[in-house]
């Protein structure tokens, strides 16, 4: 039986690569030979050119933030515009949260 694949991230060249997961290799770019960031199974890349999108999600897998499947189906919520990132990064300075938690909630209010 083949394992499932998941997503890894280059976040400099911008691109998506689909491989079978192993924890103990490290994968790198093969445009820039950069490491590459698991980013989860419930991954969809942003277009290449949309530059917003890709900070975001710079931010939030820099802050371990992946796109994990969870027992309902989903990874939840992920903020997906620069403006939602800082509100949640606002909220965790303020409150005292994890950063990391605090990106994935839905509500900052």
């Amino acid at each position: 039986m083949a394992h499932a694949k998941t997503s890894y991230v280059c976040l400099s060249c911008r691109a998506s690569y689909k491989q079978p997961y192993d924890r103990t290799r490290q994968r790198t770019c093969p445009r820039c030979a950069q490491p590459l960031i698991h980013a989860g199974s419930a991954f969809a890349a942003p277009r290449r050119r949309d530059v917003a999108a890709w900070r975001t999600l710079t931010v939030l897998l820099n802050a371990g933030v992946g796109f994990h499947k969870s027992c309902c189906g989903g990874p939840g919520y992920r903020p997906r515009t620069l403006r939602e990132v800082r509100e949640r990064m606002t909220y965790a300075q303020r409150s005292g949260e994890p950063i990391a938690h605090a990106l994935v909630r839905r509500d900052v209010g």
